[in-house]
């Protein structure tokens, strides 16, 4: 990692109220294999380091807003991606204990040789689909927390994650802007599951300064066994929520 991309890490942590000096070097060797592992699986968009660091790297160390990821907690992190937010997580809180979880083999791969590589024993990647796990025993109820990035509308998220949490286990959802529309239909969203929305931060991605909105939901009750729907449903039927129609280019 270049001086310039290191200094842009740790401002970007400092304005989180986060120290990252000590990590620096496995954050370097994240960076290496993320841009290598690129060349090969087409695991993300963003080219040049500062985009990475930024977007990547600190925009997931915004989940820590909050103090919601303190301790010892199992934590999957839901459409995980390439591992991001649970590899500048994981380093920065190593007593969080994460389940990465995508549907695409190629990317829970490479997720699990750079956990190895990177010494992170606490990460355990998975292959799956949040519907077919938040059915599965093993995993439903079982989690003390759900991180996801902007990956659907706040309804789907709300189904697909409040599922796998425990009672009183907490869905950490980054979002950008988002619309008075889709924050009431994930309120009635959430309620249908079990949960409430109890946090709604909305602030700027450091240095960038990106619209970005933390909100948090609390799971109060069980969620009914018909959540979540099967397969594809809940993205193309969300709870309470019809999308405004994608404009022509």
């Amino acid at each position: 990692m270049r001086s310039e991309s290191a200094d842009l890490l740790q401002r970007g942590a400092q304005a989180l109220g986060l120290e990252v000096i000590d990590q620096l070097p496995a954050f370097g060797r994240l960076l290496e294999l993320l841009r290598e592992g690129n060349t090969r699986l087409n695991l993300t968009a963003l080219k040049t380091e500062e985009d990475i660091v930024l977007k990547h790297f600190v925009d997931s160390l915004t989940c820590l807003r909050g103090a919601y990821l303190e301790g010892a907690l199992a934590v999957l992190d839901l459409g995980a991606g390439a591992g991001f937010p649970t590899f500048p997580l994981a380093l920065v809180r190593p007593k969080l204990r994460f389940t990465p979880v995508d549907s695409t083999r190629k990317k829970i791969d490479f997720v699990r040789e750079t956990a190895s590589q990177l010494g992170l024993d606490q990460v355990t990647p998975l292959v799956g689909r949040a519907e077919s796990l938040g059915q599965d025993a093993e995993h439903r109820g079982k989690y003390d927390r759900v991180v996801v990035r902007a990956v659907a509308s706040l309804p789907v998220l709300a189904e697909l994650a409040l599922p796998l949490l425990r009672e009183g286990g907490l869905l950490v959802a980054q979002k950008g802007n988002i619309t008075a529309e889709e924050l009431n239909a994930g309120r009635r969203a959430a309620g249908e599951v079990g949960g409430k929305v109890q946090v709604v931060d909305p602030f700027e991605l450091p240095i960038l300064g990106d619209a970005r909105t933390l909100i948090v939901i609390e799971k109060h009750r069980p969620t009914p066994s018909k959540y979540p729907r099967r397969e594809g449903v809940p993205t193309a039927q969300p709870l309470f929520w019809t999308p405004p129609p994608r404009q022509a280019r």
